[in-house]
């Protein structure tokens, strides 16, 4: 017979290992290794990230995701974190310092400064998003002719948690349908 003491040990010792796990499913840290999302995010500055978030609802523009980068398949390289500005469907382009969704401008109080690139008018893929680092020139991102297809999503930047200064829930900026349509 188990004394009441050790029940309860190993009852709070189950359920740390059940809130360990659920954690583990959820939520992923991450560390920035590039500075390709200044200003928003730093290099050396932890993150979490949800995992689940777009098991409920799609991702959405202004959603910065980390995601499987385009490369070979065979190589070991580390997981991309940038901004989604384009959705499936949508025409982007890119002109004299100025991001164009569906003949729009967009504007983008988070960027470090605007682009010194053209990128001509694409429709992006089906089940594909466009992103772009908020450090726009100095980024490998969709303006280098790829896309990011869904199933490469890992999940949504969430939490800054370090440095204590960057503490907080990690700035997305939607914009509104409407300031793209009108």
């Amino acid at each position: 017979m188990i004394r009441p003491f050790f029940r309860e040990i190993i009852v709070m010792l189950a359920l740390a290992a059940v809130i360990f796990l659920a954690l583990n499913i959820i939520t992923q840290a991450s560390i920035i290794e590039k500075n390709s999302m200044q200003p928003t995010l730093d290099v050396g500055q932890r993150i979490i990230i949800n995992k689940v978030v777009y098991n409920f609802h799609g991702p959405e523009r202004g959603d910065i995701i980390i995601f499987h980068p385009p490369t070979n398949p065979n190589q070991k390289t580390p997981p991309f974190i940038k901004r989604i500005i384009g959705l499936p469907g949508d025409i982007v382009e890119v002109k004299d310092g100025t991001v164009y969704i569906n003949d729009s401008p967009l504007e983008e109080p988070y960027i470090k400064a605007p682009p010194r690139y053209t990128l001509p008018v694409q429709k992006i893929p089906e089940n594909n998003y466009f992103v772009l680092g908020d450090n726009r020139n100095n980024s490998n991102d969709s303006h280098n002719d790829w896309t990011v297809p869904r199933q490469s999503i890992i999940g949504k930047a969430w939490l800054s948690i370090f440095p204590l200064n960057k503490w907080g829930v990690i700035s997305n900026y939607p914009l509104p349908t409407s300031q793209l349509y009108a």
